[in-house]
């Protein structure tokens, strides 16, 4: 039978068991040799939209489009009632679907723009 002191002494030890082990595992952690030749690979290497601010998408389909084009396109009152950059922005970052439906219409200029056919232009013929 444990005495209480006992007992107490056996939890004591197994906790700075507990404490050795950890601390051999973090120091070997912190040795262990790291191999910086090999970079880390990009999270977000197919997305388009990666880097962009949600600013400079809506300044460039402004650009391209106008803010009549870009209530046309988007039905939003953010584009057709006095529109504004910061106004758009404010609308856009709380409203998830919105932002979504801008960030689909940028890609979309993008892809066109890449083709070579904007907005104005006729069809290529073959």
């Amino acid at each position: 039978m444990f005495t209480p002191l006992a007992k107490a002494e056996a939890t004591l030890a197994t906790a700075a068991t507990l404490d050795r082990h950890r601390l051999r595992l973090w120091r070997r952690a912190r040795i262990a040799p790291m191999n910086d030749s090999v970079p880390p690979p990009p999270t977000q290497r197919h997305n388009p939209l990666h880097g962009l601010t949600l600013q400079a998408i809506v300044e460039a389909l402004v650009a391209h489009y106008g803010w009549p084009g870009l209530a046309d396109r988007i039905p939003l009152n953010c584009f057709s009632s006095e529109p504004s950059v910061p106004s758009s922005l404010k609308f856009l970052r709380k409203t998830p679907w919105a932002r979504e439906k801008v960030e689909d219409l940028y890609l979309f200029m993008q892809r066109e723009q890449r083709r070579g056919s904007g907005p104005g232009t006729a069809p290529q013929q073959r």
